[in-house]
């Protein structure tokens, strides 16, 4: 029951905040997007990047990580690579992330408790470590649309099994609006209408729109 008298207009703790989380990409690679068949590649790419400019923008750590990246699956997607130039990048053999000690390491120097994972493929590089770190405490949020699997099944499968663990699925552009969750917030704003404009299809045409018909200025 509400108890009226303790209603306040504050933000739940389960938000995400630029001072909660770390944003943690797992094997975005040439060989891992050549097997990926759940959706458009394309696409994948486009919100893997958007993720990353969007944790750019509010200075959230991130982590990157590759598995087999000189005898198999090939180096870091450039464009996300690009992001983050003097980011080290934790290669592994493993497939479970969780199970790499540098890669946990990593993690730990966050400081950070709510773990945002994007990778491929969903049923395999996003679900170990997903399920590993939420088995240690942490409160992990994956981003469905920068993932992608062997086939829309897999996905699919992958994302339900998460969920019934206790991951949150979100997608990108929701991971961006919740860190900016308020258009008065001027020291980032103008940042997000980039990330917007430039990887949010039809909403960035928009913004465009409004900015060209209203102002600069325009709340997105």
């Amino acid at each position: 029951m509400v108890n009226v008298s303790e209603v306040t207009a504050a933000p739940s703790p389960d938000l995400l905040t630029p001072d909660n989380c770390a944003v943690l990409f797992v094997d975005h690679q040439p060989q891992m997007f050549f097997g990926t068949g759940s959706g458009d590649r394309t696409a994948i790419i486009n919100a893997t990047v958007g993720l990353a400019k969007a944790a750019k923008a509010f200075d959230v750590p991130v982590v990157l990580s590759t598995v087999a990246a000189e005898s198999f699956s090939g180096p870091l997607l450039p464009q996300l690579a690009g992001v983050f130039p003097e980011q080290e990048i934790v290669d592994r053999t493993t497939m479970n992330a969780w199970e790499d000690a540098a890669f946990v390491d990593a993690v730990k120097a966050t400081g950070r408790k709510k773990l945002v994972i994007a990778g491929l493929w969903t049923e395999v590089c996003v679900v170990l470590p997903a399920l590993s770190a939420l088995a240690q405490g942490y409160e992990v949020y994956v981003v469905t649309d920068a993932s992608g699997g062997v086939s829309p099944q897999a996905h699919e499968h992958a994302v339900q099994r998460m969920v019934q663990g206790g991951v949150v699925p979100v997608t990108w552009v929701q991971v961006l609006l919740e860190l900016q969750r308020d258009w008065a917030r001027g020291e980032t704003y103008m940042s997000v209408m980039d990330v917007v404009k430039e990887h949010a299809g039809t909403y960035g045409l928009g913004v465009v729109y409004a900015q060209a018909v209203i102002g600069a200025h325009a709340a997105g």
